[in-house]
């Protein structure tokens, strides 16, 4: 299982740095004066070069998306009901996120910044999970119609 793990952290790294790569990318397009907009302002300021923003972004990017992807290894337990992995999953993921949102400057560091940054985070997470939900509970009834038809077909024999 630890192996499993390190294979999707490994797997989730490059996943997090693409994703941040183009929402760096929208907000440049958003902005539309000609420029790319790799990191905000403040964190060139705190890190003393575009270059250091740039790198310290690339790095917790990749550990945003390695976060995401080790987690997901919480929904093959078997053993959880649904509940305990949607909570234990989103705890996980808030609480290891939230470091690399402050630090990247992603969001304001005031009380409101914060309250900002988990209302967004938990909608989003939110509409991901119910999208999610109904595909899958869509999939399971698609393949227990197809088990009863089977069913019934050897059953008529």
């Amino acid at each position: 299982m630890k192996k499993r793990i390190i294979v999707y952290c490994l797997l989730g790294a490059p996943i997090g740095l693409a994703i941040s790569t183009w929402i760096s990318i929208i907000i440049s397009l958003t902005i539309g004066d000609g420029n790319f907009y790799p990191v905000v302002p403040e964190l060139i300021n705190d890190c003393g070069s575009e270059l250091n923003a740039v790198l310290l972004q690339t790095l917790l990017s990749m550990l945003y998306g390695a976060v995401f992807a080790g987690t997901s290894f919480i929904w093959k337990i078997d053993s959880f009901s649904l509940l305990k992995q949607t909570v234990l999953h989103l705890l996980i993921c808030s609480l290891a996120t939230f470091p690399i949102a402050y630090t990247t400057r992603w969001m304001n560091p005031d009380l409101k910044g914060i309250l900002l940054y988990f209302g967004t985070f938990f909608s989003i997470y939110a509409l991901i999970w119910l999208f999610l939900y109904r595909s899958i509970k869509k999939r399971i009834l698609q393949i227990n119609a197809r088990l009863k038809e089977t069913n019934d077909t050897n059953l008529s024999r």
